[in-house]
């Protein structure tokens, strides 16, 4: 009956060498340890036969054994050397192999995370068709009911147009993850790139320019290339005049691969010259006076 020995991993053979080589190291140092221990009885021999005033030849032959055991000591102490360097080198190999070990793990958890993402969208999918369909049944429907089920269908265009982008960047950071040029943060809530206001109904778009828009008593910017939460009262001015789109949209993905999804940061864009009033523009579509810039 034949074994088969399982293959062993870079960090177990790593591991491995390493005890062998420092279980070589020990042997080599007792042995030095005892080598030394003679080259001391040596000349201590030596030094007794040359104050008791003994012959030429028994000095000869006293000093003939304390070179030989000196080049032992000289070469066992060369060897210690060449294993201690051999044991740093193998550590550093060690230390490197159980982080990319990590990396490797990391990036199959953000892969394993977009697969789950993927198989929940069509059943997702389903269930938004299904509900789209359920509101249009009957043969007067209700503006409600339509409003109801544009709304979904909606919905159902954004979150898989959302599931296809987040899928991307997912596999994009796996990538750089596994190749150690990845920066991920384990364990970190992530911050949406926008707190949308409970009383403020949003529409996730991209951003083609610049923009800044007003929420009260607040002035939102945010720069050019960037994934926001635009307020849906906005969302038409900004499509109009080609400083948004859609995520759905072909030129979107383009751009997200080029420059990235990117973040929103407070004060962003503060003195961009080409930063756009959503607000003024659309005073200026209705007739009415352009908004005050803060």
């Amino acid at each position: 009956m034949a074994f088969f020995k399982r293959e062993l991993g870079p960090v177990e053979s790593f591991e491995s060498a390493l005890k062998r080589k420092r279980a070589a190291r020990q042997k080599m140092a007792e042995r030095l340890n005892l080598t030394e221990k003679l080259l001391e009885e040596q000349r201590a021999a030596a030094r007794r036969l040359a104050v008791a005033g003994a012959t030429h030849g028994q000095l000869d032959r006293a000093e003939a054994k304390m070179r030989s055991v000196e080049d032992r000591a000289r070469g066992q102490r060369a060897e210690l050397d060449e294993l201690d360097e051999q044991i740093a080198s193998t550590e550093r190999a060690l230390a490197e192999a159980v982080l990319q070990r990590d990396r490797n793990r990391l990036a199959d958890d953000i892969l394993a995370l977009a697969a789950a993402i993927e198989q929940a969208v069509p059943q997702f999918n389903s269930s938004a068709v299904a509900l789209v369909q359920a509101s249009q049944k009957g043969v007067v429907l209700p503006p409600e009911a339509t409003r109801f089920s544009t709304s979904v269908d909606e919905m159902r265009r954004e979150v898989l147009s959302s599931a296809d982008l987040i899928c991307w960047e997912l596999r994009s950071i796996a990538v750089r993850t596994r190749a150690g040029n990845a920066n991920v943060a384990l364990g970190a809530s992530a911050e949406p790139h926008q707190r949308p206001s409970p009383e403020t109904e949003r529409q996730l778009i991209y951003t083609l320019s610049p923009l800044l828009w007003r929420e009260g008593d607040e002035v939102r910017r945010v720069p050019a290339f960037t994934l926001v939460g635009l307020p849906r009262d906005l969302l038409p001015v900004a499509l109009r005049h080609q400083h948004a789109d859609y995520l759905s949209a072909r030129r979107v993905q383009t751009l997200i691969q080029v420059h990235g999804s990117g973040s929103v940061q407070e004060g962003q864009g503060q003195d961009d010259p080409e930063t756009i009033d959503l607000d003024a523009l659309a005073a200026e579509e209705t007739g009415g006076a352009p908004a005050n810039v803060a």
